[in-house]
């Protein structure tokens, strides 16, 4: 499936060395002021090539929208966007068309399909999720009239975590640390997996603030859910804590249990969420991401013909993708979030009134 989301959902097309990348975006109400700049800075922060952290392919990732926007706001009618590729080199993986990666999505691709795209993985590549970040820059507009806001920072590179969630030093942040204390640490442990041709692993942290009551639908559209479907969908996510995630399964029910008050809950444990439901507290979600699988150290694979041989890569690669996936979380955080807004505005017959009594 390529389309994401029920009332609120986006359709991506386009491969990593095809001619372009794209989106419709469907169920957008009508007379959201559209600010291109806005969306081309969203672009900007999930980009390739803009310093040594990332990978040296040169992309400029404007957007173009196509339809869906009239005198700067939209119609209510699908919102198609564009992002042409200016700098594939698909040469460099001309020694990997019969082999299979390992760590990628070739092996699993080539059996499911009989056929795979070999020129950087095709649909299965990370410059997919080019798309994804111009149709949440969408979603973050709408979110905008609500007052809800979406951030994201890393908080953990090749072990090395934060000890402080600081969300205004991710913005003069090159590798987006939360922690300025150990960002220089975290550089270093990339730039270390670089020099010596590997990659590093990372972790990101999604916030939301002011995010209203009741968002998420029972049983089977879980806000929650909803929430781990589109992390674990963006490439190289292994797994997705919502609140203390883990550390619950650990914690005695008297500690774990947020405890009510007039003026709101005294802890957010549960990251903000509910029985599937949002509460109104900030929603916490941390991404963990695999250190990257395209590496230059030679491997054992196997090809098309299952012969045993070895796989030297080529190519130029996130020596961390962590740094720039953390983008691309906080997109498909705006995502869910303005799909579920709109699931809920049909919750009560009282809301439903309010459009259509005269």
């Amino acid at each position: 499936m390529n389309t994401f989301g029920h009332r609120f959902r986006f359709t991506t097309f386009g491969e990593s060395h095809g001619k372009a990348l794209g989106c419709i975006v469907d169920g957008v109400p009508a007379g959201i002021k559209i600010d291109e700049e806005f969306i081309q800075s969203e672009m900007d922060r999930r980009k390739p090539g803009q310093n040594k952290y990332a990978t040296a392919r040169k992309e400029g990732d404007k957007v173009e929208i196509l339809s869906g926007v009239f005198e700067g706001l939209t119609t209510g009618t699908s919102i198609s966007m564009v992002i042409f590729n200016e700098n594939q080199k698909s040469r460099d993986y001309a020694n990997v068309k019969d082999l299979f990666r390992p760590g990628h999505a070739d092996f699993t691709y080539f059996n499911k399909y009989g056929i795979r795209d070999y020129r950087g993985g095709g649909r299965s590549s990370a410059r997919e999720t080019a798309a994804r970040v111009a149709a949440g820059a969408i979603a973050k507009l709408m979110l905008q009239e609500l007052g809800i806001e979406v951030q994201s920072g890393i908080c953990e590179i090749d072990g090395i975590k934060a000890n402080n969630f600081d969300f205004s030093s991710v913005k003069n942040s090159e590798i987006f640390a939360l922690d300025k204390d150990v960002e220089e640490a975290q550089k270093n442990a990339i730039l270390d997996a670089k020099n010596t041709h590997n990659s590093v692993g990372g972790v990101a942290l999604i916030n939301v603030k002011n995010t209203p009551i009741g968002l998420g639908e029972p049983l089977y559209y879980k806000l929650d859910a909803q929430i781990a479907n589109a992390m674990m969908s963006i490439n190289a996510v292994k797994a997705v804590e919502i609140g203390d995630g883990m550390n619950s399964s650990s914690t005695k029910g008297y500690d774990n249990n947020d405890q009510i008050r007039k003026d709101g809950f005294k802890t957010n444990h549960s990251g903000g969420i509910l029985g599937g439901i949002s509460n109104g507290d900030d929603i916490n979600v941390k991404v963990y991401f695999k250190s990257t699988p395209s590496i230059f150290i030679e491997q054992e694979t196997v090809d098309i013909h299952n012969n045993e041989v070895n796989c030297a890569l080529k190519g130029r690669h996130d020596p961390c993708v962590a740094v720039r996936g953390s983008v691309v979380a906080e997109s498909m955080m705006s995502l869910v979030l303005a799909d579920m807004a709109l699931l809920n505005m049909s919750s009560k017959i009282e809301n439903v009134k309010k459009v259509y009594s005269k």
